[in-house]
């Protein structure tokens, strides 16, 4: 598992991964999949796979398109290849078409959706990436030659992978390498689960084709996917909408117009709102907290703790906390049990130990003049993360 200190897109990474496969095998094919797709019949997938296989080029899956779809990119199909029967030179990539000219790609039938799945031994990649991108390729190699192994964890060198180029692997190899080949694939059963109405057209369904999840009463709706994760959700006489609720926030869009759900993150981005990079849940090694209620000197967080894990030892400048666990509270070590709390002044010295068998779950009231994460002084920590 190799860990990004920072986000740089699918170039990076597919060329992180390019170096860690080379470590076991000069010869490794790197299988490139986004994680949000779904193919349901599987066992032609693997023959397309293997079609491509013996290949020299890099080979992208083309999907054969059923509808003029305007959220996809496109890939038009060039001359057959002399070598491998099934493969296609690529001859273009084209941007996400207007209707008019998704409508002429299906009939033209040379275009596919670009699936963003990918086939390549990793030093042809790597040797692509240094001749189009070689600060990616310096950058990269570098990130990884420095990184830290911790277990089943490959953390690169945050500061070469921070100087690395964003890009994605679309944008920096595949439109501009001569080496670009593509499968056309039919019948995998192939959806691109990235969009809300993705997501919805492969949902069990109901008589008035609405997919509801969790806790959802509706009346007079018709076609519309509506998800409730931690409260009820109701409906009345809408259509055709996508509604999802979760501990982060609610939306409600048009099936019609999803894709765009990208604009509201960028104006989250924009406003240096949390909810645009945080989840209200945040996952640590130790477990997972998660913030209850929050208000201009107090906040209230749920905390669970791992059996035989401990949070890291640490101080705060500006909260004081109070909680119920197995604690060390400055010079005092506490064993608290059920509806039993201590306090820890500012400044204070502690830890948050689960010696058990089973999660430990407490609730930490924070009270002060600054309440964010990064008022964590690290004194020790036990999962090598570096100290704050």
């Amino acid at each position: 598992m190799l860990l990004e200190p920072v986000g740089r897109n699918t170039a990076p990474a597919v060329a992180v991964a390019a170096w860690q496969a080379l470590q076991h095998d000069a010869n490794a094919v790197l299988l490139v999949l986004p994680s949000d797709h779904v193919i349901r019949h599987e066992d032609v997938f693997r023959a397309l796979v293997l079609k491509a296989l013996p290949a020299a080029q890099l080979v992208t899956f083309g999907i054969a398109p059923d509808t003029p779809h305007t959220g996809y990119g496109y890939i038009r199909s060039g001359q057959p290849s002399a070598d491998v029967d099934g493969l296609y030179e690529v001859e273009a990539f084209v941007e996400k078409p207007d209707l008019a000219r998704a409508q002429a790609f299906v009939a033209d039938g040379s275009y596919y959706w670009n699936s963003g799945m990918f086939l390549f031994r990793a030093d042809a990649y790597l040797h692509e990436l240094e001749q189009l991108q070689p600060a990616m390729h310096q950058y990269s190699q570098q990130a990884f030659a420095q990184a830290q192994r911790d277990l089943d964890f490959v953390r690169l060198d945050a500061q070469a992978f921070a100087a690395c180029p964003s890009d994605s692997i679309d944008y920096a190899v595949m439109e501009k390498t001569a080496k670009a080949a593509v499968v056309p694939a039919a019948g995998l059963g192939w959806s691109d689960i990235g969009l809300w109405g993705a997501l919805a057209d492969i949902s069990a369904q109901d008589q008035h084709g609405n997919a509801l999840q969790g806790d959802v009463l509706q009346h007079a709706t018709h076609g519309c996917y509506v998800r409730a994760e931690s409260r009820l959700v109701a409906t009345v006489g809408v259509q055709d909408l996508v509604v999802v609720e979760t501990g982060d926030a609610v939306l409600v869009a048009h099936k019609d117009q999803v894709q765009d759900v990208k604009k509201i993150v960028e104006q989250l981005a924009a406003a240096g709102r949390s909810e645009a990079v945080l989840h209200q849940r945040l996952n640590r090694p130790w477990g997972w907290y998660e913030g209850l209620a929050m208000c201009e000197r107090f906040q209230v967080k749920r905390i669970q703790v791992k059996p035989g894990s401990s949070l890291s030892l640490q101080l705060h400048h500006h909260r004081a906390e109070k909680g119920t666990a197995p604690i060390t509270n400055g010079d005092s070590e506490l064993l608290l049990s059920e509806n039993q709390s201590t306090y820890i002044p500012l400044g204070t010295v502690h830890r948050l130990v689960n010696p058990g068998r089973i999660p430990l779950e407490i609730v930490e009231v924070q009270s002060g003049s600054y309440l964010s994460e990064d008022d964590i002084v690290s004194l020790e920590d036990v999962y090598g993360r570096a100290p704050a």
